[in-house]
């Protein structure tokens, strides 16, 4: 039966680090994933063009697992809340593209991992603000939520020595950056 457990799971070691480095942007539909056995994605394409975001500090990703015994129903709920400093008019129109779209989303975390929120339905920007507070101290920039409604949990990309490596390795172009 497809529903059996095949392995249990040790208590990890206390060396791993919550928080996001950076996420990276596909435009909808420029996939054409190949995703392992243990459900890597082994290979998007070639030469994938996706766009980099660097983040520090209040972004987080998180999914809920939906699951109904009287529906016979399970899904993953992806939510990426983003906290990026500075308006600029580039950005505005970035943010004016990304709600209109549903991109594919490459999450890397802060211990190397790298994983694929909106994968098979793209995820669509659910709202977020563009504020600049009241005191010099106060952020200046965009909050944005992104959501993602999915059959599986955001699959892992083939891990290599590196994040570049990785990026490379599965088949997308180097990173488009903005200044």
């Amino acid at each position: 039966m497809a529903c059996d457990i095949t392995r249990g799971r040790l208590e990890p070691c206390k060396e791993s680090v919550g928080g996001l480095n950076a996420v990276y942007f596909v435009n909808y539909g420029d996939l054409t994933p190949e995703i392992s056995s243990e459900l890597e994605i082994t290979t998007v394409g070639t030469s994938v063009s996706l766009f980099k975001f660097d983040l520090r500090g209040t972004s987080s990703y998180s999914e809920t697992i939906n699951s109904s015994r009287e529906n016979g129903t399970t899904f993953y709920e992806q939510v990426l809340e983003l906290t990026l400093n500075k308006l600029t008019k580039e950005d505005h129109k970035t943010i004016k593209v990304l709600a209109a779209g549903r991109p594919h989303i490459v999450v890397e975390d802060n211990n190397g991992n790298l994983f694929m929120a909106g994968l098979e339905y793209g995820a669509d920007l659910t709202g977020g603000t563009i504020v600049t507070g009241g005191a010099m101290g106060d952020n200046s920039g965009y909050t944005l939520s992104f959501t993602g409604m999915e059959k599986s949990p955001a699959n892992f990309l083939e891990a290599d020595a590196n994040v570049g490596a990785t990026l490379t390795a599965v088949g997308f172009a180097s990173p488009t950056v903005g200044a």
